[in-house]
């Protein structure tokens, strides 16, 4: 039985059980981390591991550790002082794919700047906010992400998301299957037959083996690994600072859904380890904390941070509650980011080991939107908004031409899934009457 006063965040278990308790806080997110960055390189048409996909898997590694201990070690009222490990979100890879795409990724690097402001200012109001957000709006947007990114997955593992890759001989073939199915397999197997630090690491075991049996393949290279340095070399403004209203607009959106997310984690993570709720200071200092988290890394080219969920779960089948505990992960991550032969070797993944990744992590997401609605009130009311809000957000994602006369970013924005998914529940769910 877990010892009671590690229900307090501020005590910290022997230091030979909190580093591995700290490690397996790294491998139940290591994964998740990192994928964000791998599809925004591909929109943005940088080179599958080349040393600008690998430079942006540093800076995802290095501000996860860096944002996770804003959270954990606190700046005045910034951080919550609890176990909230911090990570690249899932949340914004819709907007910020488009906007890459179509824009840049200097455009979509100073969105995630503004954004991040604009969500650090949030911490002083969100408790005003948060009526915006009951679980019908943020399910229905947590299965939106989860629907968006599933087909991207499928293009994963049956070779890559690029328009060469999938007109390539070998896209879909049984040879990228195998690989991608063994990870899902793999990841399967270990989930539910082990327990511990096996069963929370599963999905990375599961890449391990995918990435095992791509190179008895032939299909690894690490001709990169062995150019990548030690020693990472941090650039502020990478893609320079470029400003766009519509891409601002639609990564500040975002931001704010990322932010009651944080706010959900918070709560979550002091009712599992402590069994109380959270208080106003916490809350606000996670949501401070994510928003610098998310500023300061699109200064040095990461994407925005967030608290992950996984990791409330981790805390809550532990019983400890000590944030120490996830300040010691955080220390990994920043090592980890520290070191480019480690995003060499990530970088060096084929696609097809990290779709079937992907498939289970993006089939997760979409699991988690459901979970939070599954404790809504399915009345005729609430069943038209999830109709009408999927519908739109998922129907445009799927026929972009059918607002191809919007100006450009307004159709990034519009062709998301997200934005219009959270739009049409928040508009709805704010203007149509409750029933009795």
């Amino acid at each position: 039985m877990t010892d009671i006063r590690y229900s307090d965040p501020n005590v910290t278990p022997p230091i030979a059980q909190a580093i591995p308790l700290g490690l397996q806080h790294v491998l139940a997110m290591f994964a998740s981390n990192v994928t964000p960055s791998i599809i925004v390189a591909g929109a943005a048409g940088l080179a599958f591991g080349g040393p600008e996909q690998i430079y942006l898997i540093q800076m995802a590694m290095l501000f996860a550790g860096i944002a996770t201990l804003f959270q954990t070690v606190g700046i005045g009222p910034i951080g919550a002082r609890l176990p909230i490990m911090q990570g690249t979100s899932f949340a914004f890879v819709g907007v910020l794919a488009g906007i890459a795409a179509t824009m840049g990724l200097g455009v979509a690097l100073t969105a995630c700047i503004i954004g991040g402001v604009v969500h650090f200012l949030l911490g002083a109001v969100i408790d005003k906010l948060r009526f915006l957000f009951p679980p019908l709006v943020i399910g229905l947007v947590i299965l939106a992400i989860g629907l968006y990114l599933i087909p991207v997955a499928i293009k994963y593992a049956a070779g890559g998301a690029a328009d060469f890759q999938m007109a390539a001989e070998s896209f879909g073939s049984l040879k990228h299957w195998s690989v991608a199915l063994t990870v899902i397999v793999v990841s399967l197997l270990l989930k539910f037959y082990t327990k511990g630090a096996l069963s929370n690491a599963a999905i990375l075991v599961g890449l391990l083996a995918g990435y095992a049996l791509a190179w008895v393949l032939g299909m690894v290279s690490f001709g990169s690994v062995a150019g990548a340095s030690w020693i990472t070399s941090i650039q502020p403004l990478p893609y320079g600072f470029e400003f766009n209203l519509g891409a601002v607009i639609a990564v500040t959106l975002v931001s704010i859904v990322s932010a009651i997310e944080t706010v959900g984690d918070a709560s979550a993570t002091a009712k599992a380890g402590a069994q109380r709720e959270a208080t106003d200071a916490e809350i606000a200092g996670a949501t401070y904390a994510d928003g610098l988290g998310t500023a300061v890394a699109g200064i040095f080219g990461g994407l925005p941070n967030t608290s992950f969920s996984q990791n409330v779960g981790i805390v809550g089948m532990t019983g400890i509650m000590s944030r120490h505990v996830v300040t010691i992960a955080g220390l990994i991550m920043i090592v980890c980011g520290l070191i480019p032969k480690v995003g060499a070797v990530i970088a060096s993944m084929p696609l097809p080991v990290l779709g079937g990744g992907v498939i289970v992590m993006f089939g997760m997401v979409a699991s988690a939107g459901l979970n939070m609605l599954t404790d809504v009130n399915m009345t005729r009311r609430n069943m038209i908004i999830i109709a009408v809000s999927l519908a739109f957000g998922l129907g445009l994602n799927l026929v972009p031409t059918a607002v191809q006369y919007l100006p450009g970013v307004v159709k990034v924005l519009a062709t998301s899934a997200v934005a219009p998914t959270a739009l049409m529940a928040i508009v709805l769910n704010l203007i149509l009457p409750e029933e009795e």
